[in-house]
């Protein structure tokens, strides 16, 4: 899961900027930012850079039919004016 691992490696540099001395705190602290991410990650309902791509594509795919279509209309609007 990609929100996973980002979650870790961004408690991994939270980590290190936590002083090593304060034990249970740290522990605590490393805890409650983990879950924070975790549920707001969900709530954000990110979409994978594959589902991503496959959208843009669909998108890009439809934008050039209706270029098309447009097209048409236009050149079928020409010919009807023609006497």
């Amino acid at each position: 899961m990609q929100s996973q691992a980002f979650i870790d490696r961004l408690m991994a540099d939270i980590s290190r900027h936590l002083p090593a001395d304060l034990g249970r705190l740290r522990q605590d602290v490393e805890h409650s930012v983990r879950a924070v991410l975790g549920e707001t990650l969900t709530r954000l309902d990110l979409v994978s850079r594959e589902e991503f791509e496959v959208q843009r594509q669909v998108l890009e795919r439809t934008r050039a039919r209706l270029e098309a279509l447009e097209k048409q209309v236009a050149a079928l609007e020409s010919a009807a004016d023609q006497p």
